[in-house]
């Protein structure tokens, strides 16, 4: 009965749990939202105000549904970086797994940022250090490209300005241990990462979300050399599915990046 299995395959792993059936519930509540418009939601026990009700509904399905941040820290109060982000979806699901967990909590984005902070106090987050400032590999600023939603970056011509940023690097230093260090920061990860190299020793669980942008140099591999070398094990997450990739080289449809996937990095 394999072909019973294929079909149902998809419908099952839906269903399967709370969080996956609560996605589900959500996609028919906010599915046929409007995009691009600031939009009050609702899931759990948490209120908040995103900027597009789509991009909230998969961050929801990767982050609470898959939980691909889901980590075991040695104690309560593991320290977090979290690069990226945005309207605080990751920040509620760090605080979910760990409420005595202290984050430090980077959005380049001023209106973003804005959500942020106001979407932490309605939920009452406390323990969250919010710096608005760009993720970089000095504190000179950066030209960024505004975007709708959780797109916005450095390789955006869109209303582009040049906004404040600080250097990862100084932060990583500041700190003996970093149980989870999240990247996504919308094709800058490579120069940070770079940056960075030579201090990610004491950095436990690093996630990147790696961005190739149409006419620039790809840099997986170098991105990939970057985990070796600081001895993590890693995972690698497409998350997408193309057919005829020879022909077809767009990243579901996008008009910029031909390739966004997950990076998982680990120490046994």
């Amino acid at each position: 009965m394999y072909w019973l299995r294929y079909l149902l395959k998809e419908p099952y792993h839906s269903l399967r749990t709370t969080s996956s059936r609560a996605f589900l519930r959500l996609l028919l509540q906010y599915g046929n939202s409007k995009r691009h418009v600031l939009t009050p939601v609702q899931f759990s026990r948490f209120k908040l105000k995103v900027p597009d009700s789509m991009s909230f509904l998969w961050q929801y399905k990767e982050i609470f549904a898959d939980e691909f941040y889901f980590f075991q820290a040695p104690d309560a109060e593991p320290v977090i970086l979290d690069c990226g982000a945005n309207v605080g979806m990751s920040i509620l699901y760090f605080k979910e797994l760990y409420p005595e967990s202290r984050i430090v909590a980077f959005e380049a984005e001023p209106e973003i940022a804005s959500l942020l902070r106001e979407n932490l106090n309605v939920n009452q987050i406390s323990g969250v250090n919010i710096i608005d400032k760009a993720v970089w590999t000095d504190e000179n600023g950066v030209w960024f490209g505004s975007e709708a939603a959780d797109s916005s970056s450095i390789f955006s011509n869109s209303d582009k300005k040049k906004i404040p940023s600080i250097r990862l690097k100084d932060f990583l230093l500041a700190e003996k241990r970093i149980d989870f260090l999240k990247i996504d920061i919308e094709g800058a990860e490579q120069q940070v990462l770079a940056d960075c190299r030579e201090n990610l020793g004491h950095v436990q669980n690093l996630f990147v979300e790696f961005h190739s942008y149409i006419g620039n140099p790809q840099g997986l591999a170098e991105t990939i050399k970057i985990f070796e070398e600081n001895g993590f094990r890693y995972f690698i997450d497409t998350n997408q599915h193309r057919t005829r990739p020879f022909a077809n080289h767009r990243y579901r449809g996008n008009d910029s990046m031909d390739l966004q996937l997950n990076i998982f990095g680990w120490r046994e």
